[in-house]
């Protein structure tokens, strides 16, 4: 963490998507970071993801296959977990949550209904909203984002974002331009390319990287916006 914040100006807390830590540990990060710092944090799973999901395990979360968690679904789990998550927001002094859908969340009128219902339902203490979709077109994306005011957090390799707000958000996943998700390494014309296509544009926009070389690739980021920015 200390070496995060010296660094960077921001950083996506993940540890949030698999189960939220515990207030006093998110009040050590608060404190431990600069008060210019920014965390960001990625919503639970248990909004999102339904609990045949490998990633409840890989948290040692044990859900029944029965429960109404995930897509959204107006349950008193999924607003509940939302609670906690307003709550990590509001310790970390955190200004957007990310909210990652998985490939099996469909573009149904299920889902859109879900989605609809949840996000009108909820506070949002003042936090922005962002959804990363996954296979869904980019009308309907923009249909929904604003609809509910939300977001749309994209790779900017493999989609430009469906609309400009004030914020617009990308997270790199190191695929494309990589054939695998995550265990790809920019290379220095990656980077560049990178900074050309958010040059244009306007707002306040987060880069960031989400590979096994994430810190490698911000600081070199950092450097090629430095020198071609």
């Amino acid at each position: 963490m200390k070496r995060y914040v010296k660094e960077f100006k921001v950083a996506e807390v993940q540890k949030t998507f698999y189960k939220p830590p515990s207030p006093e540990t998110l009040k050590k990060w608060r404190a431990s970071a600069p008060e210019e710092f920014e965390f960001t944090v990625k919503a639970w799973q248990i909004i999102t993801h339904p609990p045949t999901s490998p990633t409840y395990r890989k948290a040692g979360l044990k859900i029944n296959s029965s429960s109404e968690t995930g897509f959204f679904r107006p349950t008193r789990e999924v607003f509940d977990a939302w609670e906690k998550v307003r709550e990590v927001c509001s310790i970390l002094k955190a200004k957007v949550c990310v909210f990652q859908t998985p490939p099996s969340f469909k573009e149904t009128q299920e889902n859109r209904k879900n989605m609809k219902e949840f996000f009108s339902s909820i506070d949002s203490g003042g936090v922005t909203l962002a959804w990363e979709p996954r296979g869904w077109s980019l009308e309907t994306v923009r249909s929904i984002c604003e609809e509910l005011n939300l977001v749309h957090v994209t790779d900017p390799f493999a989609s430009p974002p469906a609309l400009e707000r004030e914020i617009i958000y990308f997270r790199l996943h190191g695929s494309p331009p990589g054939e695998r998700l995550y265990r790809y390494r920019y290379t220095e014309n990656d980077l560049r390319q990178l900074a050309s296509k958010i040059k244009g544009l306007k707002g306040r926009i987060y880069v960031l990287f989400n590979n096994i070389w994430m810190r490698d690739d911000a600081l070199a980021f950092t450097h090629v916006l430095e020198k071609h920015v």
